[in-house]
């Protein structure tokens, strides 16, 4: 009988997140692990994706990771061909191409008290880890809404996640549904092959100038030649973006922003009708804040007509509006964004008990720190609960997390322990925390609807605070916050804070 693979450490995931935690666990000098892809390559999300005009809405010197800074960038935020390339190489510099298990997406994960270990079963066969870190992400899983008739359409449809460059353009009516931070690069890029473009907004976004630019030959040059200059760089993006927490965390303040995005749609859509249905009604900052030179002056052309009504029906070649009005398409893209408050993975992790994460958080999530939930021993999770953000970069978040599990891995071979689950009152305690610190922000205060916000109306998506706070919270992995089971005797042991 052949038996079933076993690992110390199982990784879900290639993306930033996945890769970082391989990376730091070769630097550990643990080599016993593997990476589980359910994709033919990594990257994730910027595998994922490659819709026209597909980049970063943040730097490309503080998007990436610290340890690996990359004076040859092309443009200040980095195109989605570039982060992959980026993402690759520095996979295959650290060693982590051997520990990559290719068409491997997990099906079930489950707890097994007995042997102290976790049993996946992927589409490739079963493996078993000591550890297992999810770093699925939350972009994953494209959302497509449920349309009435949307079954008959005869012509194409998909999302700008599974973009079908197969299917030409030119000279179409095409039907895009959705106006987040996807559609706002791509509906630039399309607009002038297309004979018609229909764009269903259901709520306008707040736009800010994108200020992208070429690096120059110079700059490669003084980033590769004068010592520490991407360092500084990146330092300097860094704080200046870190400051924009104060906006979001005081509503009034987000004023500034407001007069800067109301300034910047006023000098480029000029027809006041266009530029009333392009007008937010909400606090700045409710919803994702978008960075965009050229989305306003596609709208403003004269094949695009941008629909505010809601939409209908579908039928076989058109779409009738919330007005009655039938727009003949042959095309159907979606904009829609993810399934981020539902990660599709926490259907396929079972705890203890053999119930699922999605059942244990019953349509809100909540974690410790982001990383360890209480039912769920020996399971961490990067880029988890209210780990993303809306003012900086999410690798920052992800490297501090990757320190913390990192710490805990250490912790436990260092005292022989075989099994740690988060205490269920830290893990409350500091979800009650978590939400005082929401109190009083434009994410609870901004009067909108967003995918921050799960089905009960928690913000459980965002860190409400500085990230130089979160990098301190997680510097050190705390034993006193888990229940502690010693390896050799198998007994639980009493928090390190009390112990004698």
């Amino acid at each position: 009988m052949s038996r079933t693979p076993d690992t110390s450490v199982a990784i879900i995931g290639s993306g930033f997140a996945g890769l970082g935690m391989a990376i730091r666990l070769k630097r550990e000098g643990i080599e016993d692990f593997i990476v589980l892809e359910r994709a033919a390559d990594l990257g994730g999300t910027w595998r994922d994706n490659h819709y026209p005009g597909l980049s970063c809405d943040i730097p490309s010197h503080v998007y990436s990771f610290s340890f690996e800074l990359n004076p040859d960038w092309t443009r200040g935020f980095a195109p989605g061909w570039e982060i992959q390339r980026y993402l690759k190489r520095t996979a295959e510099k650290y060693g982590i191409l051997p520990h990559l298990r290719y068409d491997h997406e997990v099906l079930d994960a489950r707890w097994e008290e007995d042997g102290r270990r976790w049993r996946i079963q992927t589409t490739r066969g079963d493996v078993t880890a000591r550890v297992l870190v999810s770093a699925a992400g939350g972009l994953s899983e494209p959302s497509i809404p449920d349309l009435p008739g949307l079954g008959r359409f005869q012509g194409r449809a998909f999302h700008s996640a599974d973009w079908d460059h197969d299917h030409d353009l030119d000279g179409r009516s095409v039907a895009v549904i959705g106006t987040g931070a996807s559609a706002i690069q791509f509906v630039p890029q399309i607009q002038p092959r297309l004979g018609r473009l229909h764009l269903f907004q259901r709520t306008p976004p707040w736009v800010v100038p994108r200020l992208d630019h070429e690096i120059t030959g110079l700059e490669h040059e003084m980033l590769r030649r004068i010592p520490f200059a991407p360092r500084v760089v990146r330092w300097a993006l860094y704080w200046l973006m870190e400051l924009r927490v104060v906006l979001f965390r005081r509503p009034r303040l987000m004023r500034i922003g407001d007069r800067l995005a109301r300034k910047h749609l006023a000098r480029q859509v000029p027809d006041p009708g266009l530029r009333s249905k392009l007008t937010p009604d909400y606090v700045m900052g409710c919803k994702r804040v978008l960075i965009s030179d050229d989305y306003y002056p596609a709208l403003t052309q004269p094949n695009v007509d941008v629909v505010t009504s809601g939409i209908t029906e579908v039928r076989e070649a058109s779409i009738v509006d919330g007005d009655g009005n039938e727009r003949e398409v042959d095309t159907i893209i979606f904009g829609t964004g993810f399934e981020v408050t539902d990660l599709p993975i926490t259907h396929r992790v079972r705890g203890g008990d053999g119930r699922t994460l999605a059942e244990h958080w019953d349509g809100s999530m909540q974690a410790y720190l982001g990383s360890s939930i209480a039912g769920f021993p020996n399971l961490f999770m990067l880029v988890g609960p209210n780990t993303g953000l809306g003012h900086n970069s999410i690798v920052f978040m992800i490297e501090s997390q990757i320190n913390y599990v990192v710490d805990a891995l250490r912790t436990m071979r260092r005292r022989g322990i075989a099994r740690i689950e988060v205490r269920p009152e830290v893990q409350d305690r500091f979800n009650e925390e978590l939400q005082r610190e929401m109190e009083g922000t434009v994410w609870t205060a901004g009067r909108c609807q967003s995918w921050y916000l799960d089905d009960t109306g928690r913000n459980t998506t965002l860190w409400p605070g500085w990230t130089f706070d979160f990098r301190r919270r997680t510097r050190r992995f705390d034993p006193a916050a888990y229940l502690v089971t010693d390896g050799a005797a198998g007994r639980a042991e009493a928090p390190a804070a009390v112990r004698s």
